[in-house]
């Protein structure tokens, strides 16, 4: 009987304690549920960098092997450098040369447009004085004719006098000490045109040498002025000389960087993952030769696939609880962006409801959801792993 009543006390009391207890934990469940929204289609994700060859070649030494740390710059890969090297050593000669000829040909171009305006300045005072030479010789020219006409004239007055005192001087009309000046006269006369002939002669010829000094002096002044054009096709072949040398030390730099490319060096820091090069093998320019996965908190985010119907009061911002499921641990969080449209119009094939069976799925819309600093200083998150975010929207 005693055992009876305490198992019906038991009951009486026991049972709405039980109650009360399953009220209170239904209550803050739904509390916790009205509070925040949360999803188990979420995973970690992050940045993975594909390491690829800028150049092709064989390769030397291999460094590193899949799952180990590398910091930022360290060695991965080495190429066989020769190739590249005597390239180098051949465009580095060939711009020397360019240099070289460049030099020699902007050299004379001071030196030729001097000469060019010295022949110039000289040419054309030889013109100036071949003109003004012509000028004299052509003003003597006519002088001597004019005196050679009087002379002439004198001549033809002494030839009448001679024979008009002929015939008078013998019948002693006239003195004969008188026909004899006249004579006497008449050949100083002729001597006189011969004379003036002979001047004449001399002064027509100068005016020819003139002419001549001046149609060479005319000629000298064409030629330095051509000169000029020779200026500017030198200067022409200097500016092609100075294009060849910029044009060999780009062809040099481009080959010390391909020198430098041989050496392949980490972009980041982070773990090795995905090898597939081996010493030996022949590189392809651009051919991907392992990955590295940055492990930093800041490399490193949540995207979590909230159904359409949970984005209701869900903003940028808001603080979030992750679980990852392979530690067993939460990690403190807050929610970065939200994606600008769902999943499925990311996908190759988005779908396609423009038809009349279309059923109505409840979409999915990616979040991005990043670690709060300083909580994974041992980099135990891994892209991939799986989690259970929850975000506290009120």
């Amino acid at each position: 009987m005693e055992k009876q009543r305490r198992r019906r006390m038991l009951i009486t009391v026991g049972l709405p304690v039980l109650v009360l207890v399953a009220v209170a934990a239904g209550v803050l469940l739904y509390l916790r549920s009205a509070r925040w929204e949360s999803t188990d289609n979420a995973q970690i994700d992050g940045y993975i960098y594909p390491v690829t060859s800028r150049v092709s070649g064989y390769v030397q030494r291999v460094m590193v092997n899949d799952n180990q740390f590398v910091q930022a710059g360290t060695v991965l890969v080495q190429l066989d450098p020769t190739d590249y090297e005597v390239a180098v050593a051949t465009a580095r000669a060939t711009m020397a040369n360019q240099e070289a000829n460049s030099v020699g040909t902007s050299l004379g171009i001071p030196l030729t447009s001097v000469n060019t305006s010295s022949q110039l300045s000289s040419a054309r005072a030889d013109v100036d004085n071949a003109r003004a030479g012509l000028a004299v010789a052509q003003e003597q020219f006519a002088g001597a004719q004019a005196s050679l006409r009087e002379v002439e004239a004198n001549d033809l007055k002494a030839q009448d006098d001679v024979e008009r005192y002929r015939p008078l001087a013998s019948k002693d009309e006239i003195p004969q000490q008188q026909f004899s000046q006249a004579v006497a006269g008449q050949k100083a006369t002729a001597a006189a045109v011969e004379a003036a002939r002979a001047s004449a002669a001399a002064a027509e010829q100068a005016v020819t040498q003139a002419r001549a000094r001046l149609a060479e002096a005319q000629a000298s002044l064409t030629y330095a002025e051509t000169r000029l054009q020779q200026i500017s096709v030198q200067q022409s072949r200097a500016d092609a000389a100075h294009a060849q040398v910029q044009q060999a030390a780009a062809t040099l730099q481009q080959a010390q960087l391909n020198l430098q490319y041989a050496t392949i060096v980490a972009p980041v820091s982070g773990i090795v993952g995905q090898r597939s090069v081996q010493p030996g093998q022949y590189l392809s320019a651009g051919q991907q030769l392992l990955s590295i996965v940055p492990l930093d908190a800041h490399n490193i985010w949540v995207t979590a696939n909230f159904k359409e119907t949970q984005l209701k009061e869900m903003r940028p911002g808001q603080p979030a609880k992750i679980s990852v499921d392979t530690y067993g641990r939460e990690y403190d969080g807050h929610v970065e962006s939200i994606a600008a449209a769902t999943g499925s119009r990311y996908s190759l094939l988005p779908p396609e409801n423009a038809t009349g069976n279309y059923v109505k799925v409840v979409q999915r819309i990616p979040v991005k959801i990043l670690f709060a600093r300083g909580q994974d200083l041992e980099h135990l998150l891994r892209p991939g792993m799986s989690v259970e975010p929850a975000v506290k929207i009120r």
